[in-house]
């Protein structure tokens, strides 16, 4: 049996008493129904995992004991999505968590000409990729940033190498025939696509024209199928 995984912003120092958040306790204690003695790993999201002991089993405060730590390497890729705002809200969050699974390490929210969903509770999506991060057995969170409008965007984004994936007519490279870069960033548009000026935003600041494949997808499967191409 796996021993059970969990999140917490401020992890202290090895050898040291840590009191557990009251949803890890009540998770650990009820859910879980575990014991004084048991064992369990915790993780910040910024790389390093913890293996405890639990020493003290309130269903509010659990404490454990920190015995252990490993620094995960840092991925040899850094990805970044950025992805307009969907109309369907559950369509995004499914989009989060499988990209999280995947591997991508930075999501950026756009809202562009097209989008038609708007809203965006951080707290939520960022607790999506919190569950996602800890399903897959990872110990590093995506960055997940607040929603931006395109132009402003564009104009401040710095990345290496740059896409963009959009269905104009156009010719395009393949994204798996690009020559291999450590930092890549790509933007996928809304239902209905990037508009015409959008395309010549991107492309005026250096954002290259790339394929995803030969059939028209969703953008959440877009995302999904850029951040598995890019990352592997």
């Amino acid at each position: 049996m796996s021993v059970p995984f969990f999140y917490e912003t401020e992890i202290p120092q090895l050898h040291s008493h840590f009191t557990l958040s009251e949803e890890t306790s009540k998770h650990c204690i009820q859910v879980l129904r575990m014991k004084i003695g048991e064992k369990l790993q915790l993780t910040n999201g910024l790389g390093i995992l913890y293996k405890a002991s639990i020493v003290s089993d309130d269903k509010k405060k659990t404490v454990v004991l920190i015995e252990e730590s490993t620094t995960i390497p840092a991925p040899s890729k850094k990805i970044s999505i950025a992805i307009s705002l969907l109309k369907n809200a559950n369509r995004f969050e499914w989009f989060l968590e499988k990209v999280t699974e995947i591997g991508v390490t930075d999501i950026q929210p756009l809202i562009c000409s097209r989008t038609e969903h708007h809203r965006f509770r951080y707290d939520r999506m960022n607790g999506i990729l919190i569950a996602a991060m800890l399903q897959s057995q990872q110990a590093r969170l995506p960055v997940l940033h607040e929603p931006v409008a395109f132009a402003k965007f564009i104009d401040q984004s710095a990345w290496p190498q740059k896409l963009i994936a959009h269905c104009e007519d156009e010719q395009k490279q393949f994204i798996k025939d690009l020559p291999s870069s450590a930092e890549t960033q790509i933007l996928i548009g809304p239902e209905g696509d990037f508009s015409v000026e959008e395309i010549k935003l991107a492309l005026d600041n250096q954002y290259l024209p790339v394929s995803l494949g030969e059939t028209r997808l969703r953008a959440e499967t877009a995302g999904v199928v850029a951040a598995t191409l890019l990352v592997n």
